[in-house]
């Protein structure tokens, strides 16, 4: 599949899912209302993201999803911490900013630009992350929004060192055989 069919692909869905929501609004008024009233402004910035990404795919420029992705993601962060009253979480959050920037790279090797790079990049990004996030969560006590689950983060953090490592062999290319 070339570039410009993934492109094609992507904007024809993002397009199918808004013609969706036009119809599900008009066909249930009450979903507008409701939507109204539960998404706040973090929403903007994630919507931003958004914006970011369809602009990437409408120009063409697959990397413009590593921008979209972590507008989108402090927006998520935006909003848990404005939904839980939770500021302090910042002193940790930052960690997942590194993730974000791994999700955007995964995405531009979906979107067809240096596919296995930007995969392996991507992962070792989230790895990465994910790690610096549970070492500054623990330090500055941020493990209560795991709640119960907060006494497994070492057994998480274990089994994503190991998929980590096998989704790692299967990208590492292969020597060529003469």
């Amino acid at each position: 599949m070339t570039k410009n069919n993934r492109t094609q692909l992507a904007l024809g869905l993002i397009l199918i899912l808004v013609a969706a929501w036009l119809v599900a609004i008009r066909i249930r008024p009450d979903l507008d209302d409701w939507v109204t009233a539960n998404f706040d402004w973090p929403f903007w910035v994630i919507g931003s993201g958004a914006i970011l990404l369809l602009i990437g795919l409408l120009s063409g420029a697959p990397g413009m999803a590593v921008p979209a992705s972590i507008t989108a993601g402090v927006g998520g962060i935006l909003y848990y911490q404005n939904a839980s009253g939770d500021w302090d979480s910042w002193s940790y959050m930052w960690a997942l900013i590194p993730g974000f920037i791994g999700i955007g790279s995964i995405l531009t090797g979906i979107l067809g630009e240096d596919t296995r790079r930007n995969l392996r990049h991507g992962l070792n990004a989230i790895i990465t992350s994910v790690i610096l996030f549970l070492v500054f969560a623990t330090i500055f006590g941020g493990l209560d929004i795991l709640g119960v689950y907060k006494e497994y983060w070492m057994a998480g953090l274990l089994g994503l060192l190991g998929i980590w490592f096998i989704v790692r062999g299967l990208l590492r290319s292969r020597p060529k055989e003469e």
